[in-house]
């Protein structure tokens, strides 16, 4: 998904469906025991990137989300967002209703450890609606 703003490209984010095996996250997953039940109709969330000049404040970040959760709640059967990213992005995330389900989860072959993240779709929404938390 793409975000423009009078006509300017300002943004991106990516949501690709989970249990196809087509993911960093899903791939991660397997190393740290996850509820099943959240990967049922669940998509991963990455790729989120926002143009420098557009980063200031929350406002604009906020609107690109809340696009984006309309888009996947009005087009598929989406009940849960997932997402892996270094400690410092699990912390923004946390802004838009996801907690961390792991921390420092190992990649194998890489020296680069994840965090696992998870919102349900209501939960990102309420956070949405409601403003930042802290």
């Amino acid at each position: 998904m793409a975000f423009e703003q009078d006509g300017q490209l300002i943004g991106t984010i990516r949501f690709v469906p989970m249990t196809h095996d087509l993911t960093l996250t899903e791939k991660l997953h397997k190393s740290v025991k996850i509820d099943p039940s959240l990967l049922e109709d669940s998509w991963e969330v990455g790729r989120l990137v926002l143009d420098p000049a557009f980063r200031h404040g929350q406002d604009q970040l906020k609107k690109c989300m809340m696009l984006a959760l309309g888009f996947v709640y009005e087009n598929t059967s989406g009940k849960n967002f997932h997402a892996s990213c270094s400690h410092v992005l699990s912390r923004l995330y946390r802004r838009f209703g996801f907690s961390a389900l792991a921390t420092n989860v190992p990649l194998a072959g890489a020296d680069k450890t994840y965090t696992l993240i998870h919102a349900a779709i209501e939960d990102v929404s309420r956070a949405l609606m409601g403003g930042f938390s802290a």
